[in-house]
Order: C-alpha cells, then sequence, then structure tokens
C-alpha cells in the first residue's frame, strides 16, 4: 500500500508526535509498505526555540520513507505580530498531497492530528476519490474546537467525516465525544507503544529500587509545559527538601515554559537542587531514564503518554495524575502512583510513599516493566493501525460536506470569512505552538 503520512511536527521537534511518526513509519516500511512523510515544521525563531524548527533531518527519517518538509508559513504570521493563519498552511498541505498524488499515486491519506493535519487530509481526500486516516493524538483533541467557533466547525468535520479515527485511550475518546459530540463508534482505539529494546533498565532485577545512600533522583523527562505539571513538580520537590528529604530534579526537554521553570526554580530558592537538561536528542532519550530513580508526570492531560510507556519500559516506577489517557495505563497502587490533577499535596504524598516504602518501587516497576512489554511493544501498535488501513482500503471518501454553502464550510477554499476576523478571540491564532 502507497501511504502519504501528513505530521503535524517531526523531529527535529522534540515531541511525542515526532517519536509516533517515526516508530509507525518504521513498521510500517518493515511491513511492505511504501510511504511518503509530508511534515509541517516551524522555521521562525520563536517556534524552533520551543519544538525545535527545520524539515525533518536525513538521519532521523526511516530508511524507505521519503521526507517532504513543509514550512508552516501561515502559523508563523505570529513572529510579525499578526494572527496565524491556520487556512493558509492548511492548503499548502493540500497541494502538496495533491502535487505528491499527481507524481505517484497514493491508496491512503493518514494524518496526524485532527487540526490542522486532520482538514487538509480530509480536503485532499475529497479531491482525490481517497480513503483518509486521522490520528487525533493531544492537544487537537483536548482543546481544538473549545477556542472559536471556526475551528469547532472545522474538527467535527474532521471527526465526522474522516474514513477511520484514531485515538490512544477510551478516556481520551470519551472527552472528545463530549466536547464535540462525536460518535463514539467513530473511533479506533489504538493504544500507545514504546521501544521496549532502546528502554529498558541497566538491570531488570533492580528495577524500581530507590538508592541506599545519597539523593533520589526524581525525573521529569518531556515537553516543558505547565499543562506537564512540571510547576505543580517544582512546589512539590520544595514540601519535601523543606522536610530534609534528599531529593533532586531532573527536568529533561524544551518547551513553552523553559523559563519559567527557571523563573520558579529562582523563587523557590531550589538552584543547588534542580538540574535543567534542555534539549535531548531522542536516541540518547533512554540514558536520561537512567539518571532517574522515579519518573514524575503531573500531566494535566494527554493523548497517550510516550513518556510513561518509556518510563515504565526503563523500570522506573511512576507517579502521575489520575487523568484522561493516563489512568489507561496507570492504575493506581498497581503499576503506578495516581494523584488528582494540580493537588500537589496529593504528589507529595505519593513522592513520600515511595521514599518511606522501600518495597513499593520495585513492586510498581516490575508489574509496569512486564506490562509494557506484553501489551505497549511498537510491533503491537502498528499491527493495530495497519489492520484499520485494511478495512478502509478502496473505500470511496465521504464528500457530503464539501457541498455546503460557502460561509458554512470549514475548508482553506472560501469559508466566506477571513479567519484572522472570525477567530480574532481564538488563542491558538496568537499562540499556535500551543498546537
Amino acid at each position: 500500500m502507497r501511504i502519504c503520512f501528513v505530521s503535524r511536527r517531526y523531529w527535529p521537534a522534540v515531541s511525542g508526535m515526532s517519536v509516533y511518526a517515526e516508530k509507525l513509519l518504521e513498521g510500517l516500511v518493515a511491513r511492505g509498505h511504501d510511504v511518503v512523510l509530508v511534515s509541517q515544521f516551524r522555521g521562525d525563531p520563536t517556534g524552533s526555540a520551543v519544538y525545535g524548527g527545520g524539515p525533518p533531518p536525513a538521519d532521523r527519517v526511516p530508511a524507505g520513507v521519503r521526507a517532504v518538509g513543509l514550512e508552516a508559513l501561515g502559523e508563523q504570521r505570529v513572529a510579525d505580530g499578526s494572527p496565524a493563519d491556520f487556512d493558509a498552511d492548511i492548503a499548502a498541505m493540500r497541494a502538496t498531497v495533491e502535487r505528491l498524488h499527481a507524481e505517484e499515486p497514493f491508496d491512503l491519506l493518514h494524518a496526524q492530528y485532527a487540526w490542522p493535519t486532520g482538514m487538509a487530509v480530509l480536503e485532499a481526500s475529497a479531491a482525490l476519490g481517497l480513503p483518509s486516516v486521522v490520528s487525533v493524538q493531544g492537544g487537537d483533541g483536548h482543546w481544538v474546537g473549545l477556542c472559536c467557533p471556526a475551528h469547532s466547525l472545522g474538527i467535527r468535520t474532521v471527526l465526522d467525516r474522516a474514513g477511520a479515527v484514531l485515538i490512544g485511550s477510551r478516556t481520551f475518546a470519551d472527552e472528545v465525544v463530549e466536547h464535540h459530540g462525536t460518535d463514539p463508534a467513530r473511533f479506533d482505539l489504538v493504544g500507545g507503544a514504546t521501544d521496549t529494546g532502546a528502554f529498558r533498565p541497566a538491570d531488570d532485577a533492580a528495577a524500581g529500587s530507590l538508592p541506599g545512600a545519597g539523593p533520589v533522583t526524581l525525573l521529569f523527562h518531556g515537553r516543558v509545559d505547565r499543562r506537564k505539571g512540571v510547576l505543580d513538580l517544582l512546589h512539590a520537590l520544595a514540601t519535601l527538601r523543606a522536610e530534609e528529604r534528599d531529593v533532586r530534579l531532573l527536568v529533561s526537554g524544551i518547551g513553552p515554559d523553559v523559563t519559567a521553570v527557571a523563573d520558579l526554580v529562582a523563587e523557590l530558592g531550589l538552584g543547588g537542587a534542580v538540574e535543567q537538561r534542555g534539549y535531548v536528542p531522542y536516541p540518547d532519550a533512554p540514558a536520561v531514564y537512567r539518571d532517574g530513580h522515579v519518573f514524575v508526570s503531573p500531566t494535566q492531560s494527554e493523548g497517550f503518554s510516550n513518556t510513561i510507556l518509556e518510563a515504565m519500559a526503563a523500570g522506573l516506577p511512576v507517579v502521575t495524575t489520575r487523568t484522561v489517557g493516563v489512568v489507561d495505563c496507570v492504575r493506581d497502587g498497581e503499576n503506578g502512583l495516581l494523584h488528582e490533577v494540580g493537588d500537589v499535596a496529593g504528589l507529595v504524598a505519593a513522592l513520600r510513599r515511595l521514599l518511606d516504602e522501600p518495597a513499593l518501587g520495585p513492586e510498581l516497576a516490575r508489574r509496569a516493566l512486564t506490562e509494557v512489554r506484553d501489551v505497549w511493544s511498537w510491533p503491537a501498535l502498528t499491527a493495530r493501525v495497519e489492520a484499520v488501513y485494511e478495512r478502509v482500503a478502496g473505500s470511496a471518501p465521504d464528500t457530503s460536506w464539501t457541498g455546503l454553502e460557502p460561509a458554512r464550510r470549514p475548508t482553506s477554499a472560501g469559508r466566506g470569512i477571513e479567519p484572522a476576523t472570525a477567530d480574532a478571540d481564538c488563542r491558538f491564532l496568537r499562540t499556535p505552538h500551543l498546537l
């Protein structure tokens, strides 16, 4: 099967989406598929600082995959003080897909992220008569459509009209249904995955053990974003340090709140107890987990957390939140510890348990390690995605939405209104990198 995979972002962007895309495409090629990657990227200083910028680097594109980088020029209008123009980027993605199809026809189009890439793929699908698959993976499900009426109409059209909609967990699907009224039957639950060969404990028998002497290192690895709970974690660390607990924190990654973390570290007097490591290339990520003793992710919500699965595979006990996309793989007291979103006291209590009960960390870590190897590996996920491809292959796309009058048509080609005017209060037009 010849597949065009249109990604919201790819390496060098530091993101779970980049990991997902690379590993899925690698698996699809191994199964005999011909894959072309079309990836948006930021080329402006702000976008590059937050997520990494530039087209897909050749050394991170799986062998056998053709990569086409597409700079998000409409989104980058914010660098000049103008609102982002997602419609311009959607039009550019659609035109690119159509050009590539004219060179050598595709059998199927797959969008990673429902907005704006999902809209571009839906348009191209209708124009070319090809089946479409859309993966809902994060902010597209949590926030897009709650921001303004225009984006609400757009994402509901994608969710309702794509040939198949993939999503990582039942709780995430339930959240999207609540937001947009989507038919629950529209979703294929495919779960998440991690590379259990690269992410593994130095010694399975010692998984989850804390040091008998010296500091315990808490690890936060991933996007440095307050929505991931990193600021809550700093407050929890301050409480534990005030109790004279020998704990420190390693913050690994980049994101929109790197400066906010540094400011709060200074404010709380944690300078000697916090290391901000910054950007970590993905091949070096397994070594980062080996530098920690406990993985902490006080996230507000997830589609399905790659970093939690990586931590499980690396043999670290996991402390995280009782929230969407997390409770589908972490069960409190069985393979991790859970607390409520935003509950710093609850986070502190969970960390105290691990520090005070030496047998608890190994017990949680061993269960998690067995589960991630059995259930959450990349070959298993790739097989689930391929089964969806086989189901929709050769089917005609739903084009009924294209007959709507222009003012109600959520496409880049003539909505009848200018997005910057119609969506003046949409927060994503001011800060599109948050998508």
